[in-house]
């Protein structure tokens, strides 16, 4: 038997949450649709973490991440809606 080549798999668990950071930073670059992707990551997240009986940490990183995830979809989707006629 030989060795696999490469990086090592990542859980399901574990990918949603790279996933939830890649679109946190998405959503401080101000990408169009960040908001929304950020908050199907989360629900992903959640879901990988409710799919898995050992998921303790996972919720408790959800726990501690969707607050913070929420403020910033609140941010950037209040910042679009102000943003003058004009500027757009």
């Amino acid at each position: 038997m030989t060795a696999r080549k490469g990086k090592p798999r990542i859980n399901h668990s574990e990918r949603a949450k790279d996933e939830v950071y890649r679109q946190m930073f998405r959503l401080e670059e101000s990408r169009p649709g960040a908001e929304m992707a950020l908050a199907l990551a989360l629900l992903r997240a959640w879901l990988a973490a409710e799919s898995n009986s050992e998921s303790g940490l996972e919720r408790v990183w959800l726990k501690n991440i969707s607050p913070i995830c929420l403020q910033m979809i609140e941010a950037a989707l209040q910042a679009r809606d102000t943003v003058s006629p004009c500027a757009q």
